[in-house]
């Protein structure tokens, strides 16, 4: 995907993989991983599925061979009962639960690690000058939930949405993931908070759809901005993080927009 000459594409670490997403909507259907119920869970998961590949997710053939098991299963479990008995089929579903319940646990010992050292580091702290001190890079930071599967939620909306309302013609849109950064912040930080929902016109070309999904997420990753969801599928809004104040890229957005590039030199 190209935005004024400038490759861009997302690193499948962002996203955790496949099984981080079933995990994630078996929690949305509030049920135990042994109660996956297969329907409803597969034809959210291909919708999740459309965006991922929408947003030219690197690796995303992973996530399209979780959505073959689920479909696999889900066909099993639609055979009749004697179909099922004369034609023996192995389950799969089994199979993907004891992965995901395997997954689970490895997640829940790195979320209490995380936990562990940050209690530690505040009982104890580093010294400026100590190897590993000072926070980082925040894009190095792994998204939350409510700040990632969440995201592509809204974002299925939008492109469902949009689907029923496209343009005549196609447009290509070739500008740069920084600009729209630019502009997305710099409503943030004059507004106090902006609805997700807001930045997107299902009228829009599918390109710039894409581009201001990608801008909020670098910036979400970036710290920039941070995100709210208060209900279930309820809006998310947009909230200036810590980094807020950090420059952009003044060359990227000089390259399509000089205005854009002096104004954020400026600030």
């Amino acid at each position: 995907m190209g935005w004024c000459g400038m490759g861009f594409r997302v690193s499948l670490d962002i996203f955790r993989g496949p099984l981080d997403l079933l995990l994630y909507l078996v929690r949305k259907h509030e049920v135990g991983i042994t109660d996956i119920p297969i329907a409803a869970i597969t034809e959210q998961y291909l919708e999740y599925l459309a965006a991922l590949q929408e947003l030219d997710v690197d690796g995303v053939a992973e996530f399209v061979a979780l959505a073959s098991t689920l479909l696999e299963i889900k066909a099993h479990q639609l055979l009749p009962a004697g179909a099922a008995e004369e034609v023996p089929v192995e389950d799969p579903r089994a199979e993907l639960v004891q992965r995901l319940l395997e997954y689970k646990e490895y997640r829940d010992a790195a979320a209490a690690l995380e936990e562990r050292s940050r209690r530690w580091q505040q009982q104890y702290a580093r010294r400026g000058g100590e190897e590993g001190g000072g926070p980082g890079d925040p894009a190095d930071v792994p998204l939350q939930e409510v700040e990632l599967w969440d995201l592509v939620s809204a974002f299925a909306r939008v492109l469902r949405a949009a689907e029923l309302a496209q343009p005549a013609s196609i447009v290509y849109d070739d500008t740069p993931i920084q600009v729209y950064m630019a502009r997305i912040l710099s409503r943030v930080l004059a507004e106090g908070r902006l609805a997700l929902g807001g930045l997107f016109d299902p009228s829009m070309h599918k390109s710039r759809l894409v581009g201001i999904f990608l801008a909020v997420l670098e910036l979400v990753r970036s710290q920039r901005v941070r995100l709210e969801q208060h209900c279930l599928f309820g809006e998310i809004w947009i909230h200036p993080g810590p980094a807020a104040g950090e420059p952009l890229e003044p060359p990227a957005l000089e390259a399509c927009d000089p205005s854009l590039a002096s104004n954020e030199a400026a600030r």
